[in-house]
């Protein structure tokens, strides 16, 4: 015990986490697509707040939350990532990692343990919340409400938008600038790290307030230095070239903001 946390329901988290990546990591050898590793992350996360949910110690409002927020994110999340997995051949970012890797399966299997664990990590917040005391509805919980309603509303929306664009035959090699991304790069990650600020919210009245700060904290780190925007924008620059290069200058990085006017050249070629 420490900090007032019992440390073998993470354990189980991480174990079942192990175990449902390994399973991907089989089906992954099978189909030769990688992005099934995002959907079973996304799966386990519902999955764990719904378990942490069930046998929180805090209020029955705080826990019905956490279930029904948390649970519902990830069960989105895990459907929209599975249709884009089935639908469409292996992401760009997996293919490049496929080809560094020489497609070496060991690599790939440490991959998707390595998912495990952030899974168990960024699960804590769940955690966190789970033990808040409070039973009835007070502004610190309808603002977190109002969080996650904006955050998953905005990242639903990108999501559409996006998936729209690339439905059009015309828009193939095209970067999508339309909606959320004429005012974000990345519009979906952003509000995917807003979200998080649900759990910190949710957690504030409880005893482990400190560990729903790893959500927002970890997430941040990982979409801007680590497997989020680094891969993806080289990915973008590999397939669109100058024309991304064009949407780097023009177009905030995260947070959403007026695009900056780009010179009549580059209008004429947009």
């Amino acid at each position: 015990m420490a900090m007032g946390i019992d440390w073998m329901p993470v354990f189980w988290v991480w174990l079942a986490s192990a175990i449902c990546m390994t399973l991907g990591w089989l089906v992954q050898v099978r189909t030769r697509n990688a992005g099934i590793a995002d959907v079973i992350w996304s799966a386990t996360m519902s999955a764990s707040a719904l378990y942490y949910a069930s046998i929180g110690s805090g209020g029955l409002l705080a826990r019905f939350l956490v279930a029904t927020l948390g649970g519902f994110w990830g069960f989105r999340l895990a459907m929209h990532l599975l249709v884009r997995v089935l639908n469409e051949d292996e992401d760009g970012r997996y293919r490049f990692l496929r080809e560094h890797w020489a497609d070496r399966q060991g690599k790939f299997f440490l991959f998707f343990q390595f998912q495990a664990v952030l899974t168990t990590l960024f699960s804590l917040p769940f955690c966190a919340a789970a033990q808040n005391p409070a039973m009835r509805l007070s502004p610190l919980l309808l603002a977190a409400i109002a969080i996650w309603l904006i955050s998953i509303g905005g990242e639903a929306l990108a999501d559409h938008q996006l998936a729209e664009f690339r439905a059009e035959a015309g828009n193939h090699g095209r970067t999508c600038r339309i909606g959320l991304w004429k005012y974000s790069r990345h519009p979906n990650y952003f509000f995917e790290w807003l979200h998080w600020f649900t759990y910190v919210l949710l957690a504030w009245e409880g005893g482990l307030f400190v560990l729903s700060l790893i959500g927002p904290l970890l997430m941040l780190a990982s979409l801007l230095w680590v497997t989020g925007v680094p891969f993806v924008e080289a990915q973008a620059l590999r397939s669109r070239s100058e024309e991304y290069r064009d949407y780097q200058r023009d177009t905030s990085m995260f947070i959403p903001w007026f695009p900056k006017r780009a010179p009549p050249s580059r209008e004429r070629n947009r």
